[in-house]
């Protein structure tokens, strides 16, 4: 368990940035092993998933409250992308981030990158992958920029 809590953290700090994986693993998370595999599948930390391990490039996917772990003990996250408030509540329903709503965003941010998407005061509202690279979604005015997976209204 402890050789699998350091690769989980290893992948965080490669995927979101070094000393992530600490902060978004505790000691006290539960590893899930894929059944068919024996891979590492899920992670857990009070019964919330955290994140989930893609099969297909070993990366994570992120659930709401993986994202909540890592904005709040950030501090300064690199895959955040800012939207105006006045379109926080549909994107919090789960849809998609457009470039014209953008206000901030990293600009190693990449294409199919994971992203998590907040307010203008640092209030996550989703989860999801850039469909733009950071520097495109700062100077298109059109076209989705964030294809949201889960919204924080889906996941409460």
């Amino acid at each position: 368990m402890t050789d699998d809590l350091g690769r989980v953290r290893a992948v965080a700090n490669y995927q979101f940035g070094k000393g992530t994986g600490e902060r978004l693993f505790p000691n006290d998370v539960s590893i899930e092993y894929s059944k068919g595999t024996g891979r590492i599948r899920y992670v857990h930390l009070d019964g919330k998933r955290l994140v989930t391990m893609r099969p297909t490039d070993g990366l994570f996917s992120l659930s709401i409250a993986g994202a909540k772990r890592i904005v709040d003990n950030a501090d300064r996250s690199k895959y955040l992308v800012c939207v105006r408030d006045d379109v926080s509540e549909v994107i919090a329903e789960g849809g998609d981030v457009f470039a014209l709503h953008v206000v901030r965003v990293d600009e190693a941010v990449r294409a199919k990158d994971e992203v998590i998407v907040v307010d203008e005061n640092g209030k996550v509202l989703a989860v999801g992958r850039a469909a733009l690279s950071g520097i495109e979604m700062l100077a298109f005015k059109s076209g989705v920029a964030v294809k949201v997976r889960h919204g924080v209204r889906e996941e409460s």
